[in-house]
């Protein structure tokens, strides 16, 4: 499966997350940028997984709009 971030109104009020958690990306992106590791982020919340956030992290890294021109 590659769609590791997902967005529906029912979850969220429709912001992105980390496919099958309640988990949003900007909480992620957030965590990652005070310092957690990936691994205490997980330990931390245990709906996520390892696999989930780098995935994540790679679709958002494979965004058009983050790509240089």
């Amino acid at each position: 499966m590659n769609n590791w971030i997902v967005a529906d109104p029912e979850h969220l009020g429709g912001s992105p997350r980390v496919r099958d958690t309640r988990i949003s990306v900007a909480f992620l992106l957030e965590s990652l940028a005070a310092g957690l590791s990936v691994t205490e982020i997980v330990d931390a919340y245990p709906s996520l997984t390892g696999e989930a956030v780098r995935g994540a992290l790679t679709e958002l890294a494979k965004q058009v709009d983050l790509q240089p021109t």
